[in-house]
């Protein structure tokens, strides 16, 4: 068997890469993490926050090739204990945005001008928060389980074939995850000069992650796409 029999066909690819688009594209969870970092932080931030999502996200295309979506598919427990982490680190995450000083926006001008609604974050925490959360859902295991096999050839490594796609998957993704952070640094100024600004991208920003855990806590179907 030669390399060459590992790749899929023209027309597989095609599908794929239409089929992965249109689904990237889709705002969901992802999509509203990325977009609350970029208009609270600006553009470093969102995309910081992209390249710690699409890592997360790897990893459980990965988990999914290895078996890990059955294990979540079998077993309720622990579909519901990664979950629940998830929830609760989303949770923690607005609660710390809640309640940063007021005094942070004073703070800000030195690292990034007046008028900034948070100071600003290292992009490894931000790589890091966004791994963790894309990570600890368990849903997104269950997607790459059930849309991947779609595009599975039976005579070559199901394995094999399965982190190719995968990983295409998560660059596509990350792709439009970028181009939604363009789009939300462009009107990052205009909510950055409305009258207090400040406490407008805190509580944005810890409204969306507590928002986004509870979501996540509350969703009971294993069967919903990651996205």
């Amino acid at each position: 068997m030669t390399d060459a029999s590992f790749l899929p066909s023209l027309p597989v690819m095609l599908a794929f890469g239409a089929a992965s688009l249109v689904l990237a594209l889709t705002p969901g969870p992802a999509v509203l993490f990325v977009v609350a970092r970029t208009l609270a932080q600006g553009r470093r931030a969102g995309l910081a926050s992209v390249a710690g999502v699409a890592l997360g996200n790897f990893g459980n295309a990965l988990g999914a090739s290895l078996g890990l979506a059955a294990l979540f598919a079998i077993s309720s427990l622990a579909f519901m204990l990664v979950k629940w982490a998830g929830a609760a680190y989303l949770v923690w995450l607005g609660v710390k945005a809640l309640r940063r000083p007021r005094d942070d926006a004073a703070d800000g001008q030195g690292a990034g001008g007046a008028g900034q609604p948070m100071r600003a974050v290292r992009p490894a925490r931000l790589f890091r928060d966004g791994f963790v959360v894309a990570l600890l859902n368990p849903k997104t295991a269950l997607f790459f389980a059930a849309f991947l096999p779609q595009f599975i050839r039976p005579d070559a490594s199901p394995a094999l074939q399965s982190m190719g796609f995968g990983a295409a998957f998560v660059a596509i993704a990350a792709c439009t995850d970028c181009l939604y952070v363009l789009a939300a640094s462009r009107l990052r100024p205009f909510f950055s000069a409305l009258r207090g600004g400040a406490a407008w991208g805190r509580w944005v920003t810890g409204g969306t992650f507590i928002g986004l855990g509870v979501y996540t806590a509350l969703s009971g179907s294993r069967a919903q796409a990651a996205r």
